[in-house]
């Protein structure tokens, strides 16, 4: 899978008495379906991930993948302490088709997994292991502010030797520590299958060119280039396809820094902020990518205070009220989390009266 571009980290919506509200996870990941996003992050850390049991976890990746284009990359957060629960929903992920699985550090355990001898034995071992099973390509996620541990970058060197574990997202919010994971990685080399323009191929985009009645999956690189190939007629609906080399994918995981930490080596974001506020987030990166700095650094200047504030200091509960105010389902977050006051809501209200 190419993980490049803006993924937004969706919000899990629930009724007001706190039961899943999954027709409203249809309706979100629909309309982000038709935005210019790269793709979806299911249960994510703000996907209130730890306030569901292992059922509903799995009822919000059936529901989510069911709604979402195959033109979209989907990720599935699926990390939990135990490595046993972990591989679990990384085979049931598997089973709808999602591209990758997005892993958190267990921390729970914390005294016992970052012990004072400095080997990171535990955590070496809980990733390698996983991605020893895991039947879909794993990305590391370092989230320091919730799980108070941050994947040192010799860790993250390491690990990305491992042949299955493609990427880390980096939620620090530092462009610092951007630079240095994607210094310390670019060793790392793979292949991934594109399109003719160099898009993502998702497993649900492969799926359907290899199901569909008189459809072929065929590499362009190959086509007209032996005998063979010239004696195949290819129906009008083939799905051409090429190879690209691409590294250690790093993703910033903070919107407030996204600018930067594309500077930095990073080759997208992971974002929670572009669950309410998806088309600025990309016009971030489109500026970056078409190498107009200035842009991306007007653009930048104009997110910033709001990511800071709704997402970064107000949370899941201020992200969720954003998201109501731009057309996408947020509602109430999971008791013990709160909702907004009155007063923080007419401020979210003024900080994104031209976000969208």
């Amino acid at each position: 899978m190419l993980l490049e571009g803006i993924f937004s980290a969706i919000p899990t919506p629930f009724h007001p008495d706190g039961r899943l509200y999954l027709r409203k996870l249809e309706h979100n990941v629909d309309r982000y379906s038709r935005t210019q996003l790269a793709g979806m992050l299911v249960l994510g850390s703000d996907g209130e991930s730890v306030m569901l049991d292992l059922e509903e976890q799995r009822e919000v990746f059936k529901t989510a993948i069911e709604a979402a284009s195959p033109k979209k990359g989907m990720l599935a957060g699926i990390g939990q302490e135990s490595v046993l629960q972990t591989l679990r929903l990384a085979e049931y992920a598997a089973t709808l088709c999602y591209d990758a699985v997005l892993v958190r550090a267990p921390h729970f355990y914390r005294g016992q997994l970052h012990r004072a001898h400095g080997t990171q034995r535990e955590m070496l071992t809980y990733y390698r292991v996983v991605a020893d099973q895991s039947p879909l390509p794993v990305i590391l996620s370092s989230a320091p502010d919730l799980t108070l541990y941050d994947f040192p970058v010799e860790v993250v060197t390491e690990l990305a030797q491992h042949p299955n574990i493609i990427g880390i997202k980096d939620s620090s919010g530092r462009p610092e520590r951007i630079a240095a994971l994607a210094n310390a990685t670019q060793f790392r080399k793979r292949t991934v299958t594109v399109t003719p323009v160099f898009a993502p191929v998702t497993l649900r985009m492969q799926d359907g060119a290899s199901e569909g009645e008189g459809q072929n999956f065929v590499a362009a690189d190959s086509l007209g280039k032996t005998g063979a190939a010239l004696a195949i007629v290819p129906s009008t609906t083939v799905m051409k396809t090429r190879q690209k080399e691409v590294g250690f994918a790093v993703l910033g995981g903070a919107a407030h820094t996204l600018q930067a930490s594309l500077e930095a080596g990073a080759s997208g974001g992971v974002l929670a902020f572009a669950a309410c506020a998806p088309q600025c987030c990309y016009e971030i990166y489109a500026a970056w990518k078409e190498g107009d700095a200035s842009l991306a650094m007007e653009k930048q200047q104009q997110l910033s205070p709001a990511s800071l504030r709704v997402g970064g200091q107000m949370g899941i509960s201020g992200i969720k009220y954003a998201c109501d105010l731009n057309g996408y389902f947020g509602g109430r977050p999971r008791l013990p989390l709160l909702p907004l006051t009155a007063e923080e809501q007419q401020e979210v209200q003024s900080r994104m009266a031209d976000i969208r």
